[in-house]
């Protein structure tokens, strides 16, 4: 697989002539710069392509071209800011940049309580507590009818947390769920929003009425609009499953298993609609057998992301080692590399260490993290090459 990595454009801290010595071929970044919902212009597009390959390397997946919330939920603007979505894909095209990773996700790009949760060895992981995400439902969001989307467990583990629950406890729940998450990416939240959980509840009734049928439906004539450009000039999109894979604050998810990658697929059978295989996200669901997605849907897959998860009994979940959790890195290496060598890879959510912890990164991507992580993967993908080939 190509070697690629999350490269946040010329004001990221990690710089092109830093991956280019970590041994990384491609980049996977976005035009950032320009809100959602607003066109790419050619210029925009070939003036990052060229900034990238002027550094030795080359623009390989464009994540994410975001798909706005009223494309997602079938506002009154929806056909509009689709024709922009086209117009963008076509640049990018016209560029050669085919492969294009986005997400169906509404409002939430992504969900962790805890940021720099401590492990034994020093460094520090992305965390999910379960119980922190419903006190931030039921308590700070006070979402009407949070409470029965928890289990009992769930729930005496949210009133212990509510008696010891702080003021900054508070804060530090709104700012990693709802800000340091979510700005970095175009997300729907920013660090300069003053009442952010206010904004998030008017996101949050803008779905009011949509199931997961509607969503699919919505995601359909997304898709469906979108083929022609992309048969054209053979682009790849390549939907990111919801992350965590589970039913969250009421939203309708419709990327969070075999049966949800399975139906998206038959609705729009052309095979420029695939999936990105985030195997850190498929592996933070319990109910997900990792390897297995693998092997069903690899001829669909466009673009991976090796990282994995470890599930505990209450529901929390952890980034794991990238050789150890259950996603089995491994074996999807072996999986991938046999079934399409040429597809982009990039490590992600590493922990920090050595120092990433006083840099700034965005959440999930720090340096020195990513660079182990690239170079555990690196030597997985030579191993299974060299056994590929003495099958031969």
């Amino acid at each position: 697989m190509e070697k690629t990595w999350r490269w946040f454009g010329p004001n990221d801290k990690i710089t092109l002539d830093m991956l280019r010595q970590i041994g990384v071929e491609g980049i996977v970044t976005a035009l950032h710069h320009i809100p959602n919902g607003e066109i790419w212009s050619y210029d925009e597009v070939v003036k990052m392509k060229n900034y990238i390959e002027e550094h030795g390397l080359r623009w390989s997946v464009v994540e994410s071209l975001p798909v706005s919330e009223s494309i997602k939920y079938g506002g009154p603007d929806r056909d509009e800011l689709i024709q922009r979505y086209i117009v963008s894909l076509e640049n990018l095209g016209k560029a050669g940049v085919t492969c294009i990773c986005y997400n169906f996700m509404p409002v939430l790009d992504w969900a962790r309580t805890t940021l720099e949760y401590p492990n034994g060895d020093g460094t520090s992981s992305l965390y999910f507590n379960k119980a922190e995400f419903a006190y931030f439902d039921i308590h700070i969001l006070q979402r009407k009818g949070a409470e029965s989307d928890y289990d009992a467990a769930t729930l005496e583990r949210v009133a212990q947390l509510a008696a010891d629950m702080d003021e900054a406890g508070r804060r530090r729940l709104v700012d990693n769920i709802i800000v340091k998450t979510q700005g970095f990416v175009n997300g729907n939240i920013s660090e300069y929003d003053l009442d952010p959980v206010q904004k998030f509840r008017d996101l949050l009734a803008l779905y009011e009425g949509i199931d997961a049928q509607q969503l699919r439906a919505n995601m359909q004539y997304f898709l469906e609009a979108i083929m022609p450009v992309c048969n054209q000039y053979d682009i790849h999109m390549c939907v990111h499953p919801d992350d965590p894979p589970l039913q969250i604050l009421g939203l309708p998810r419709i990327v969070t298993c075999d049966a949800d990658i399975q139906a998206f697929l038959d609705a729009v059978p052309d095979p420029h609609n695939g999936l990105t295989f985030c195997a850190g996200s498929l592996s933070a669901g319990a109910h997900n057998d990792v390897p297995a997605l693998a092997e069903k849907y690899a001829d669909r897959t466009w673009f991976v992301h090796l990282r994995s998860c470890d599930v505990l009994p209450n529901g929390d979940f952890h980034e794991a080692s990238h050789l150890a959790g259950r996603a089995d890195l491994i074996r999807l290496c072996r999986i991938f590399e046999r079934v399409n060598p040429s597809l982009p890879m990039r490590v992600d959510h590493a922990p920090l260490m050595l120092g990433d912890e006083k840099m700034g990164y965005n959440a999930g991507y720090s340096f020195h993290g990513r660079m182990l992580a690239l170079g555990q993967m690196e030597g997985v993908m030579a191993v299974v090459r060299r056994e590929i080939e003495e099958e031969k």
